[in-house]
C-alpha cells in the first residue's frame, strides 16, 4: 500500500484556553464573580470602607441600617459594613497561608511516597495518619496560647493538620501513574528520577489538587472563623469570626449582627467549592466540549452537503428496508474545527439482512468505526451524525432516543479491548446480571440463570468461577467471551462487533471468530463486524464493504471481492493481508475447498 508522504511542516497545535472553557460553565462563572467581589472588597477595603473599622461611636450601638451606615452598628458602636470589608482581608489571608502550607507539605511527600513506595511510603503514611488522629482544634488552641495568638503561626499550624488531605490524594494518584508504561519508557530512556517526578507525576496530580485546595480553603476559612468566634485573635483586627461572636452574644436583642458575617462566610465558602469543582472538570478533560449551538451548526452543515466536498452517496443497498436488520442511508458524520466542519463519514449507505455477516473493512481513519458508532450513539464529544434514514429490524429509528430504546434488546455490541470494557470494581456475574434485570425485567434468579447459560454457550467451561471473578482474574480471551456473552444475552437481532480480535493472540482470534459465526447462525442475527484485516473478512463474512477516507469505495460478496476487486484500494488491502500465503491462486483454492466442504455438509444433513 502506498504510504502518504509525511508533511514537511506541521500546523501548530492550538491550545484551547482554560479560561474560555471556564466561562462556558454558568455555575463556575457565578462562583468566580462572587469570589472576585470578595477579593476586590478585601483589597480595596481602605477605599471602600466609609469609616474606620475600629472607630467607636456610642450612638451607633445596635443601630439599625441607615443614616450613612449600610449595615448598622455592632454592640461596641462600630460600623458593621466597614468591619466586614476589613474582615475579608483577614479571612482571605488566613485561607492563603493554610493552603500554601498544605500544598508545600502534602503534595511533594505524596508524590515521593507513591513513586518510591517501600519504607518511604510506610513512614510518610504513618506521619499522615498520626496527624489525622490528633484533635486539631485542641492543638490549635494550645498553639494560640503558646504563640501569643499569632495569627500567621496559627494558620500555618492549621495547614500542617490539613496537609494529610493533600498527601493522600497525591499518593493515590502517584501509585497509579508509576505503573503506567510511559513511566517505564522514560526511565529506560535515561530520564532522571527528579525529572520524572516533576514532569510526569506532578502533572498527573494537579487536577485533584485543585479540588482539594478549594475544599481546604473553605475549611480553613470556617475553622479560623471558629477560632475567632472563641476569642482567638486581636480585638483591634476586624474579622468575621469576632463579629459572629458579637452577634451570638446579642442574638436575642439584635440578630442582624450575626446575620451579615454569616452570609459573607457562607457565600465565600460556597463560591470556593463551586470554583474548585468546575476547574477540576475542565482540567481533567482537556478537549473543548462542543456547545449546543456548535452542534447545531455542524448538523446544519452536514444536512446541506453542497457546502462540503462530500460528493455523491457511496455504497449500495442489497435488501428492501423492511427486510433489513440494519439499513443506513446517506450517513454523514462531522466535527467542528477552526476552519469549519471536518467531515469524516461522507454519504455512506449500507445494509445487512438477518442471518448475514457484513464486514466493514478499511485502514485506520477510513471512517468504519465512526459509521457504526453513529448507529450506537457512541460518537466522541463533538461528533454529529446526520442521515437520510437509519432502520433497525425493518423499522426506521432516526432519532437517538429511539435507538437508545433498542440497545441491549434489538442491538448488541461487542467492543474491542475487552479488559478496558469491564468495570474492575464489580464481579463478572454482576456485570452480566444487572443489564438483564434492568433492561429485560428479569428477576435475580432468572437473570443469573441466563447469564450462566450464555457463559456456557460462549465456551467457558466453569461459568460459576467466571461469574465470581473480577475482570483482572481472567485472561483477555475469556474477557472477550464474557463481552460476547453480555452482547447476546438479550438475544438481539443485530450484533455489532468493533475490531473484536484486535487485542487477542492469533489462536484466540480464530476461536472468537468461530464463536461469533456460530452464535450468528444459531440466533439468526445480522452480524456487522468492523475490522482492518481482510483475513478476518475471508474467515467469517458473507459480504464486505470497503471504506476509504469516509466513503465506500467497493461493496459486494466476499468471493467476488477476493477474486476480482474492482477498486485498486481494495486490491492493496487484500495484498497487505496475504503475508502468509503464496499468492492469489492459493487463496482461490482455499475458497473452492471451503465451498466443497460446505456443499458436502449440506448433503450429509439431508
Amino acid at each position: 500500500m502506498t504510504a502518504a508522504p509525511f508533511p514537511a511542516t506541521l500546523a501548530p497545535v492550538k491550545r484551547i484556553s482554560l479560561l474560555r472553557r471556564y466561562f462556558r460553565r454558568p455555575v463556575g462563572v457565578v462562583a468566580l464573580v462572587v469570589f472576585a467581589l470578595v477579593v476586590l472588597a478585601a483589597v480595596f477595603a481602605p477605599w471602600l470602607a466609609p469609616y474606620d473599622p475600629n472607630h467607636v461611636d456610642f450612638a451607633l450601638t445596635h443601630a439599625e441600617p441607615g443614616n450613612g451606615h449600610l449595615l448598622g452598628g455592632d454592640s461596641a458602636g462600630r460600623d458593621l459594613f466597614s468591619r466586614l470589608l476589613y474582615g475579608a482581608r483577614t479571612t482571605l489571608y488566613g485561607g492563603v497561608i493554610t493552603c500554601v502550607t498544605g500544598v508545600v507539605l502534602g503534595v511533594p511527600t505524596g508524590v515521593v511516597a507513591g513513586y518510591f513506595g517501600g519504607a518511604t511510603d510506610r513512614i510518610c503514611s504513618w506521619i499522615s495518619d498520626a496527624l489525622q488522629s490528633v484533635p486539631g482544634m485542641i492543638v490549635l488552641l494550645v498553639v494560640a496560647a503558646g504563640t501569643g495568638q499569632d495569627f500567621t503561626v496559627l494558620m500555618i499550624a492549621l495547614g500542617v493538620f490539613l496537609s494529610p488531605g493533600y498527601y493522600r490524594i497525591t499518593r493515590a494518584r502517584a501509585l497509579t501513574v508509576r505503573r503506567e508504561p510511559y513511566i517505564d519508557a522514560a526511565r529506560v530512556a535515561g530520564v532522571g528520577t527528579l525529572r520524572i517526578l516533576r514532569t510526569h507525576l506532578l502533572r498527573a496530580v494537579y487536577a485533584p489538587i485543585i479540588v482539594q485546595t478549594a475544599l481546604t480553603a473553605g475549611l480553613a476559612i470556617g475553622m479560623q472563623a471558629g477560632l475567632q468566634f472563641l476569642g482567638i485573635g486581636s480585638a483591634s483586627t476586624p474579622s468575621w469570626g469576632q463579629t459572629m461572636n458579637d452577634g451570638f452574644l446579642n442574638m436575642l436583642t439584635y440578630p442582624l449582627i450575626l446575620l451579615w458575617p454569616s452570609i459573607a462566610l457562607g457565600v465565600t465558602i460556597a463560591a470556593l467549592a463551586f470554583m474548585g469543582s468546575t476547574l477540576a472538570d475542565l482540567v481533567s478533560v482537556r478537549g473543548e466540549q462542543p456547545t449546543r449551538r456548535g452542534r447545531a451548526r455542524v448538523r446544519e452543515a452536514l444536512a446541506a452537503p453542497a457546502d462540503l466536498p462530500c460528493g455523491p452517496v457511496s455504497g449500495e443497498h442489497e435488501h428492501a428496508a423492511a427486510d433489513c436488520a440494519l439499513r443506513i442511508e446517506n450517513l454523514r458524520v462531522g466535527y467542528a474545527t477552526d476552519k469549519g466542519v471536518k467531515e469524516v463519514v461522507r454519504g455512506v449507505s449500507l445494509d445487512a439482512a438477518p442471518g448475514e455477516v457484513l464486514g466493514i473493512v478499511g485502514e485506520s481513519g477510513s471512517g468504519k468505526t465512526q459509521t457504526v458508532f453513529s448507529v450506537l450513539d457512541l460518537l466522541p464529544p463533538g461528533g454529529t451524525a446526520v442521515a437520510d434514514g437509519i432502520w433497525v429490524g425493518g423499522r426506521e429509528v432516526g432519532s437517538a432516543a429511539e435507538r437508545a430504546k433498542l440497545l441491549g434488546r434489538e442491538i448488541g455490541y461487542v467492543p474491542q479491548e475487552p479488559m478496558t470494557n469491564l468495570d474492575p470494581c464489580y464481579r463478572i456475574g454482576h456485570q452480566l446480571v444487572e443489564p438483564l434485570r434492568r433492561v429485560h425485567g428479569l428477576d435475580k434468579a432468572a437473570a443469573k440463570k441466563r447469564a450462566r447459560e450464555v457463559l456456557e454457550r460462549v465456551g467457558l467451561t466453569d461459568p460459576d468461577r467466571v461469574m465470581a471473578s473480577y475482570p483482572h482474574q481472567i485472561s483477555g480471551g475469556m474477557a472477550q467471551r464474557v463481552l460476547i456473552a453480555g452482547a447476546v444475552a438479550g438475544r438481539p437481532s443485530l450484533l455489532v462487533a468493533d475490531e473484536p480480535t484486535t487485542a487477542l493472540d492469533v489462536t484466540v482470534q480464530a476461536e472468537v471468530l468461530e464463536l461469533l459465526r456460530e452464535l450468528q447462525a444459531e440466533y439468526g442475527m445480522a452480524l456487522v463486524i468492523v475490522t482492518h484485516n481482510f483475513g478476518v473478512v475471508a474467515d467469517i463474512c458473507d459480504r464486505v464493504v470497503v471504506m476509504k477516507d469516509g466513503r465506500i469505495v467497493e461493496t459486494g460478496p466476499v468471493e467476488r471481492i477476493f477474486r476480482a476487486p474492482e477498486d485498486p484500494y481494495t486490491a492493496e488491502l487484500i495484498s497487505a493481508s496475504l503475508d502468509d500465503t503464496e499468492g492469489r491462486d492459493e487463496l482461490d483454492e482455499a475458497w473452492e475447498r471451503r465451498g466443497l466442504a460446505h456443499a458436502a455438509g449440506e448433503e450429509a444433513g439431508r
